[in-house]
């Protein structure tokens, strides 16, 4: 069955079973592999991307639930504005330790600063609850965000 979806602004049709999760459609047909398996179980955070701008466990979401929405993974919010800004403080933070949770984490992120520019602990805690660091980088994930939404200003 072919499905019209629009990935990082881009449409895109893409035939296969309506139940297949949107994880593997981005990794295994599109190509786009910075959105990681982690769990499988939507637990672990690390295949978060935006559907219409909310961030989504994409393991979790089925190619035909997703028909006509705008989907953006890593690839695309690394060529916003906002995503440029999360990367940069990221760095200057010294978030990075493994990596293979970050893509999960700026989607997540970028997603909190898009509704709540300037977020409390609080606010950042609940957008991030169930982004799930083994390098334990969470202190510095909540200095990061903060930073990325002074610098908006």
């Amino acid at each position: 069955m072919a499905i019209s979806l629009t990935v990082n602004g881009e449409k895109r049709m893409v035939d296969g079973d309506p139940a297949k999760p949107l994880l593997w459609v981005l990794r295994e047909d599109l190509d786009m592999v910075g959105t990681k398996f982690g769990c499988g179980a939507g637990l672990c955070g690390a295949c978060t991307v935006h559907v219409d701008g909310n961030a989504v466990r994409s393991c979790q979401m089925a190619l035909g639930d997703v028909q006509g929405m705008a989907i953006t993974t890593i690839e695309g919010v690394q060529a916003t504005d906002a995503g440029k800004r999360i990367a940069a403080t990221w760095v200057a933070q010294d978030v990075p330790q493994c990596g293979y949770c970050q893509a999960g984490q700026i989607m997540s992120a970028t997603a909190l600063l898009a509704q709540t520019p300037k977020p409390s602990d609080a606010d950042i805690d609940a957008a991030m609850m169930g982004n799930l660091c083994r390098c334990s980088t969470y202190v510095r994930i909540r200095a990061a965000i903060k930073a990325a939404a002074e610098s908006a200003a």
